[in-house]
């Protein structure tokens, strides 16, 4: 068989349900390309090792937890594919996903990253677009001030039935070109848990690439919004805001301080 493409992926795992992590990874290697999905356990024990003997995979076990970027971006010297998927482990999709994005990330070469549409699975839309943020609406999604602030945030005032290119995007599904990923060194390693996705969109704008949001397929993310219940969670959130903003400054803008 020839493979018009070569597709490689991440999944960063921390004691996952092996039930959703199955049916996650079993959308990936679905795709009709050749492929490599790279599984990076930062759990206490490699448990989940013997569950993935599958060729196309390749099992890393941290021995600890090394947080979201650090772990994605531990593959950065393994991957020489034409484009890399960042995953999370409670995703799945259909097998004519990945080559209906590939298609548009060929046709525009200034276009580093694409995602799909995505739903909760009780259908319910996920607005995974978001404006970059100010230290207010970071406080006003938890604490709900203004209602029209969070809608504005999410784009909910536009049609989002239709392609754009968003300030960021939520990283349960980016889809890179490999060649601006490698270029852009990965996650930025600072953050440990969250703003990762917004600030590695900062560095797209910095090289002049774009980001598209394509609505014309559809995946499925269960999204456990931790940080809402776990105090440990939320503190993370709170100390990877405040390393965001010292670097990219407080106001919204697509410009580095």
């Amino acid at each position: 068989m020839v493979y018009e493409y070569d597709i490689t992926a991440t999944i960063v795992l921390y004691h996952e349900d092996l039930d959703v992590l199955q049916k996650t990874v079993d959308s990936f290697l679905k795709t009709p390309f050749k492929k490599r999905l790279f599984l990076v356990d930062n759990s206490a024990t490699d448990v989940l090792k013997k569950s993935f003997p599958q060729e196309e995979i390749t099992y890393i076990f941290t021995g600890k937890n090394k947080g979201f970027g650090a772990a994605h971006n531990l593959v950065l010297n393994h991957i020489n594919s034409n484009y890399h998927l960042v995953l999370n482990p409670d995703v799945a999709f259909e097998e004519a996903v990945l080559p209906v994005l590939i298609r548009q990330l060929e046709m525009d070469k200034e276009l580093a990253l694409i995602s799909p549409k995505v739903m909760y699975p009780s259908g319910e839309h996920q607005f995974v677009c978001r404006t970059y943020p100010t230290l207010f609406d970071l406080i006003n999604r938890r604490l709900k001030f203004s209602k029209k602030a969070i809608l504005k945030h999410e784009y909910r005032t536009q049609d989002l039935s239709q392609p754009f290119y968003p300030d960021f995007i939520h990283g349960c599904f980016l889809f890179f070109k490999t060649s601006i990923f490698k270029d852009l060194n990965g996650f930025d390693e600072r953050y440990f848990l969250y703003m990762e996705d917004v600030d590695i969109c900062r560095k797209i704008d910095a090289i002049g690439k774009k980001k598209l949001f394509f609505p014309e397929v559809t995946i499925t993310h269960q999204h456990q919004t931790g940080s809402r219940k776990k105090a440990r969670l939320f503190f993370s959130h709170i100390v990877s805001a405040i390393k965001y903003f010292f670097k990219w400054g407080m106001k919204n803008t697509k410009t580095a301080s």
